[in-house]
């Protein structure tokens, strides 16, 4: 009788053998065998040797013993003595290669079989297969000494049960007895059968095993590999950084995002401000009365003055109410100078009664110094939170580590435009659920898509306010080509409505490159005229009384009917004109007890101050599109008349180089506004009503006036000298040649025409400026 390792069947049911109570070997073959199923019958380990087994192999079968934890059996058998086992091994395993059998559990590896040559050690512990094993050399004898084989020796006797990855001989400091080996193979399933088929094999000294023999113990060793996660991630970046990158996003988008778009929503219904609430409100109330009541008098708010405008605006504020009836795409835009009211217009009168309203203000985002402080301020206008704008300078230093090491960027860093993108984004989402949270399961459209309903009721759609549109657009027009691109999106999936406040006139240069195909509603506010504003000033000064409360009596006449100086009113409001902010600082002024006249002139010298700061002594000068003595030709032409010709002003020699870009930079810091007709520019006037009366004002002084004009002298001589000295050089040129052609003679006579012209021109500018030298010696 002889012994021979039977079929191997890898079955990957390790985690059964973990559960407690269970005997895998003797529990596990009785589980298949219970199972109705025919094909995890055939699992079962008798079964899957049955089939392994030809019934032309002369042997008997005398007992199976499955070992599920290795995924094989051991097959005892007996066979006749005229045949040995080595060939019974070889015929069966020429058998199971022609007639390959590959149970269910591991339908890609066929069975194999191998004859024990040692005695192999059945045990129940914790103890799994692994690819790597430990090969030890002990004596046959107690007492006796055993040999090391080598490496050479070792593969000869493991490689027929599998591919060797590696051979570890003990290291030669070591003292650990007994000696041992370690042997890796590719496949644990190659490690089980070397081990149960050469446990406790005796070397003879034949086979190179010493005098008396070696035998070798074998058994399973975990293969541990220290930091191997930490060392697959820093050795593997350019797979690693963007994975982390994505999961990254992955989280803040499907964390944050939800809690963005919530924080939106309660800023434009505006859940969690304090001012809309009921006990608030009537806490409020009973102080101001209580107020009222010990100060005996009735105060009222300066709005009440304001009634006089928006009497005199009421069809501009009912137009507007009318577009944001419409179910078609609402794109407001009301354009007027700085002052004229628009926000006050729009708010406070044609959306009052709208519940749902988002104001973004343009001006805080525009003025952000840096990406970081832009981000922030966007964020906080449509209530975007939370917001880790400093993320942004932090990510693009580990994107520049990363790219001078790996050769190539993350992805971690995110530019301004996707930022922006975001946050618009976010709040689209919001604004869409605001308009749909009235929406009712019962409603008579509630077979409609939510597009439908919307485009089906523009009343519950939010209205949308930006306020400052174009704010120093020339320094960065990244925010408004994307508000731009958002309030057109927004727009045409009938999410909300848009409205426009801007006191740029080019405004439809930016906004027609997001809706090229539609046509902008515009409303453009100017001043008030000389009725509507002596109005609001007189109503102003009697804001604070109650119309019920006058009588009869001396002590009950209005503030206005007491003033005997209100006569003056009408020429200051003729020099004031009708800016809205100009009439209010001068009805403030004469509350205070200023005469009309002196609050007048209190204010175009501030004008005049304010003229001078921003336009001519700004040292700053790198930053403007304009020259200080360009902006004094206009304040000068401007003073004498109220109005001038916008050609006439290009033609003259301060403004031949980039005159356009220069007046439309002017226009732009609203130092004066240019009318046109069809397109074309054809007038100037002052950027307010008020300037032309501090424009008059600043030309009286004789110092500035001296020195500015002797600045534009200066200029105007250096041109002269350019002009001349390039037509010396071209007289030069034409000397230089070695015959002088009669052609040439107009040409010649041409050129000392300018020069002589030119020269002229300097020395009237010499003599100009030798007069106004002489201002500068006299007067301070």
């Amino acid at each position: 009788m002889a012994k021979v390792s039977a079929t191997e069947v890898e079955v990957e049911l390790q985690w059964f053998l973990r559960l407690p109570y269970i005997n895998a070997d003797k529990s596990m073959a009785g589980y298949l065998k219970r199972l109705n199923s025919t094909q995890l019958a055939k699992a079962d380990p008798m079964n899957v040797v049955k089939r392994s087994l030809p019934k032309s192999l002369p042997i008997k079968v005398t007992e199976v013993i499955p070992r599920i934890k290795e995924g094989g059996a051991f097959v005892k058998f007996s066979h006749e003595e005229q045949i040995t086992a080595k060939e019974l091994e070889g015929t069966l395993m020429t058998f199971l290669k022609e007639n390959p059998i590959k149970p269910i559990f591991n339908p890609w590896r066929r069975v194999r079989a191998f004859l024990v040559q040692g005695r192999p050690w059945v045990e129940d512990l914790a103890r799994y297969p692994s690819p790597r094993i430990r090969v030890e050399f002990e004596p046959t004898e107690p007492g006796g000494s055993a040999v090391e084989l080598t490496q050479e020796q070792l593969f000869a006797l493991l490689r027929r049960y599998g591919k060797i990855a590696d051979i570890v001989p003990q290291p030669t400091d070591s003292k650990a007895l007994p000696k041992y080996a370690t042997v890796t193979f590719k496949r644990a399933r190659h490690a089980v059968m070397a081990k149960n088929c050469l446990h406790g094999f005796v070397l003879p000294a034949g086979g190179g095993g010493g005098t008396r023999g070696t035998m070798i113990k074998i058994g399973y060793e975990k293969i541990v590999k220290a930091h191997w996660i930490r060392d697959w991630l820093t050795s593997h970046p350019r797979v690693v950084i963007p994975i982390i990158a994505a999961i990254l996003a992955t989280i803040a988008v499907a964390i944050f995002d939800p809690i963005r778009t919530f924080f939106i929503k309660t800023h434009v219904t505006r859940s969690f401000h304090v001012e809309d609430n009921a006990i608030y409100k009537w806490v409020k109330s009973q102080l101001s009365r209580a107020n009222d009541m010990f100060s005996s008098r009735h105060r009222r708010s300066d709005d009440r003055s304001l009634d006089t405008i928006w009497d005199d605006r009421k069809g501009d504020i009912d137009q507007i109410k009318t577009w944001l009836m419409e179910s078609a795409d609402t794109f407001i835009v009301i354009q007027g100078p700085r002052g004229s009211g628009k926000k006050e217009l729009v708010i406070d009168q044609a959306l009052k009664d709208r519940g749902h309203l988002l104001l973004i203000d343009c001006k805080p985002i525009q003025e952000g110094k840096g990406d970081s402080a832009l981000i922030a301020a966007a964020a906080k206008e449509v209530g975007y939170r939370p917001v880790f704008s400093w993320m942004n300078s932090f990510s693009s230093m580990i994107d520049l580590a990363a790219q001078g090491t790996i050769g190539t960027k993350t992805g971690f860093s995110e530019t301004l435009d996707t930022q922006l993108a975001k946050i618009f984004q976010n709040t689209a989402t919001a604004l869409k659920q605001v308009a749909l949270d009235t929406r009712q399961k019962d409603d008579k459209d509630k077979d409609l898509s939510d597009d439908d309903y919307l485009e089906a009721h523009p009343e519950r759609r939010p209205v949308v306010v930006i306020d400052n549109f174009l704010h120093k657009s020339n320094e960065n027009s990244v925010v408004y080509d994307k508000l731009s691109e958002w309030a057109a999106a927004v727009t045409t999936a009938n999410v909300a409505h848009i409205v426009f406040l801007t006191h740029d006139v080019s405004f439809s240069k930016s906004l027609s490159k997001a809706l090229p195909d539609r046509v902008f509603r515009q409303i453009s506010l100017g001043d008030c005229s000389p009725e509507v504003a002596k109005r609001y000033v007189i109503r102003h000064l009697d804001a604070d009384v109650d119309p019920e409360d006058l009588g009869a009596g001396e002590k009950d006449i209005a503030p206005s009917q007491r003033r005997q100086d209100l006569g003056e009113l009408d020429g200051c409001i003729e020099t004031l004109g009708g800016r809205l902010t100009d009439l209010e600082f001068l009805a403030r002024r004469i509350k205070t007890g200023e005469s009309p006249n002196k609050a007048v002139q209190e204010i175009i010298e501030q004008s005049a101050s304010e003229i001078l700061k921003m336009y001519i002594l700004d040292p700053d000068r790198a930053s403007r599109s304009w020259s200080p003595i360009e902006a004094w030709h206009l304040i000068k032409a401007l003073a004498i008349a109220p109005e001038i010709r916008y050609n006439e002003v290009l033609l003259s020699d301060t403004f031949k180089a980039g005159g356009d870009a220069t007046l439309q930079a002017l226009e732009n810091v609203e130092l004066i506004s240019i009318a046109s007709a069809n397109g074309r520019p054809y007038s100037i006037k002052p950027g307010k009503p008020v300037y032309t009366a501090a424009f008059r004002y600043l030309t009286e002084d004789k110092v500035l006036k001296a020195k500015l004009d002797l600045a534009t002298l200066g200029e105007l001589i250096k041109g002269e000298n350019v002009g001349i000295e390039k037509c010396e050089k071209e007289l030069e040129l034409l000397a230089g040649l070695p015959k002088q052609p009669a052609e040439l003679g107009p040409r010649i006579m041409w050129l000392l025409g300018k020069i002589q012209a030119r020269q002229e021109k300097v020395e009237e500018y010499e003599r100009e400026s030798g007069k106004l030298k002489k201002v500068l010696h006299k007067e301070f």
